[in-house]
């Protein structure tokens, strides 16, 4: 079964709770207006990676407690996702999914993918970005709209302590040269950042 990713990082920090391995998939249905990730939006971008060894990569890579899948658009790969889910949960680890949708529309959609994601999903944010409602206050979401959604008991001990958890931002400067951004961070702040590394 394969995936098509736009970013695989091994390991993070700022995506979800806890030290976790993170999938940005590649193609997103939604196109919110003032998307931070637009480039992530085609069908066609981003490679193909096999579930089976991608769960292997992740396994035998740096210790997680968990993985994090985030888009593009999660549920536009549901069967796929779900999979490789079930792979890691078997193994104890934790599963986060980002999306779009609101998980209401997504219980009654009748198929059959989007509900064995969510049935794998330990903590799901619901919710298109809305750029008029912009609000990083929360951790993890970029809008005052998105919800976060306790699917099972592993992270319910968080529910209370969401204010008090800071949104962070990790920068990788890859053998090529190039930075790589990954968490949430207001525009502001990615500018002067950026202002500041080029000088």
């Amino acid at each position: 079964m394969l995936l098509r990713v736009h970013r695989f990082i091994p390991a993070t920090k700022v995506e979800g709770p806890g030290i976790r391995a993170c999938i940005q998939v590649q193609g997103c249905p939604i196109h919110c207006p003032g998307c931070a990730v637009p480039f992530t939006w085609a069908e066609d971008g981003g490679i193909t990676m096999e579930v089976e060894q991608l769960a292997e990569q992740i396994l035998q890579g740096p210790e997680v407690e968990g993985i994090t899948f985030l888009g593009g658009e999660p549920f536009a790969q549901a069967r796929a996702l779900a999979h490789l889910g079930g792979i890691l949960k078997n193994e104890g680890l934790s599963i986060m999914t980002f999306t779009g949708y609101l998980l209401e529309n997504l219980q009654q959609s009748g198929k059959q993918d989007d509900l064995d994601l969510l049935g794998v999903t330990d903590l799901l944010i619901d919710g298109p970005f809305q750029k008029d409602r912009l609000d990083t206050s929360r951790p993890w979401v970029g809008s005052s709209n998105q919800r976060y959604h306790f699917l099972s008991d592993r992270y319910l001990h968080l529910q209370d302590q969401l204010k008090d958890i800071p949104n962070r931002l990790e920068v990788r400067l890859a053998p090529d040269g190039r930075v790589m951004v990954n968490g949430l961070a207001e525009v502001s702040d990615l500018e002067d950042l950026f202002g500041r590394l080029l000088l």
